[in-house]
C-alpha cells in the first residue's frame, strides 16, 4: 500500500502546487508585467481603457477559480483515500488525476485565448516601434537556455527512442515493436516538433505591440525555456512511465504522473522569472548587432 499512499501524498502536494503556490506567483507575474513591460504601449493603443482595472479583473477572476478548485481538488483527494482501499485502485484514479490538473491549468488557458481574441487587431498588426531606426541584438536560442540544456533536451531524446524500443522488444519480450510503443514513440516525436516550431516562432515570429522591448525578450525567454525543459521532462517521463509498466511496478505510475504535473507547474514557474542569459560571456551564444 505504500504506492498508494505516495500518490495520495504527491496528489496532495499537486493541490497545493498547481492551485495555491503557482495561481499565486502567476498574479505576482502579471501585476509585474502590467506594471513594467505592458502598461505604457497597451495606453497608447488603448487609450480609453482602464489597463489597472483590467489586471484587478484578471486577478480577482483567477484567485476565485483556483480556490474552486482547490476545494474540487480536496473532496477528490478524499474519494481517492476511498478509493484506495480497493484492488485496481491504480486504473481508476489516473483518469480523474488527469483531468484535475488539467481543470487546475483551465483558467490560465482560458484568460489567454480571451485575450488573443478580444485584442486580434492589435496583435496582427505591425508594431510601429519596427518601422524605426534602431540598434537592436539578434537573440538567439543560447541568449535564453544555455548549450548545455539544448544539446541534452536533444540527446534526451534519442536516449528515449532507443530505450522504448529496447524497453518494447526485450523487456517486454515483444517480436516487433507493439503498436503501444509506436503511439508513444509518434506523440513523443510530435511533442518535440511542436515545441521546436513554437520555439522558432517566439524567436523569429511576429513581434507582439502591446509590450516593449524588455517585456519582448522576457515572453521569449519565458516561452523558449517552457518548451526546452518541457521537452527533456516528457522524454524522461515517458522512460519511467514505460518502465513501471511491467507487473509488479505498475501501481506506482499514478504517483509518477502526479510528480510530472507538479515539475511541470515548477518548470514553468522557474521559467517565469529567471533572467535571460548574458550570452556574451559565452562563447556559443548568439549577440550579433544588426540595424533594422
Amino acid at each position: 500500500m505504500i504506492e498508494a499512499y505516495a500518490f495520495l501524498a504527491a496528489f496532495a502536494v499537486q493541490i497545493l502546487a498547481a492551485s495555491i503556490l503557482y495561481p499565486a506567483r502567476i498574479i505576482t507575474y502579471v501585476r509585474g508585467w502590467a506594471r513594467d513591460f505592458g502598461s505604457e504601449r497597451f495606453a497608447q493603443l488603448y487609450p480609453g481603457v482602464d489597463y489597472s482595472r483590467w489586471v484587478g479583473r484578471f486577478v480577482a477572476g483567477y484567485r476565485a477559480a483556483s480556490i474552486v478548485i482547490a476545494v474540487l481538488g480536496l473532496l477528490l483527494l478524499g474519494c481517492m483515500f476511498t478509493r484506495i482501499q480497493q484492488p485496481g485502485w491504480a486504473g481508476e484514479v489516473t483518469v480523474p488525476a488527469v483531468i484535475y490538473f488539467f481543470l487546475q491549468m483551465s483558467p490560465l488557458a482560458l484568460i489567454a485565448l480571451y485575450t488573443i481574441v478580444r485584442y486580434h487587431k492589435v496583435l496582427t498588426q505591425r508594431s510601429q516601434e519596427s518601422k524605426r531606426k534602431a540598434t537592436l541584438r539578434r537573440r538567439g536560442l543560447f541568449d535564453f537556455v544555455s548549450p548545455f540544456v539544448v544539446y541534452f533536451a536533444v540527446l534526451s531524446y534519442f536516449l528515449f527512442v532507443v530505450y522504448a524500443i529496447w524497453l518494447d522488444l526485450y523487456i517486454y519480450d515483444n517480436t516487433s515493436l507493439s503498436r503501444r510503443c509506436l503511439k508513444v514513440l509518434v506523440a513523443v516525436t510530435l511533442v518535440h516538433a511542436l515545441n521546436a516550431f513554437f520555439i522558432y516562432k517566439h524567436l523569429y515570429g511576429r513581434k507582439n505591440p502591446l509590450v516593449n522591448d524588455e517585456g519582448r525578450v522576457h515572453t521569449i525567454g519565458v516561452s523558449v525555456k517552457a518548451g526546452v525543459y518541457g521537452s527533456i521532462a516528457i522524454a524522461w517521463f515517458m522512460s519511467i512511465f514505460g518502465t513501471l509498466g511491467q507487473p509488479g511496478l505498475r501501481e506506482w505510475r499514478p504517483f509518477a504522473l502526479i510528480v510530472f504535473f507538479v515539475a511541470t507547474a515548477i518548470i514553468t514557474l522557474m521559467g517565469s522569472t529567471a533572467p535571460p542569459r548574458k550570452p556574451d560571456q559565452d562563447e556559443l551564444g548568439s549577440s550579433s548587432e544588426v540595424s533594422s
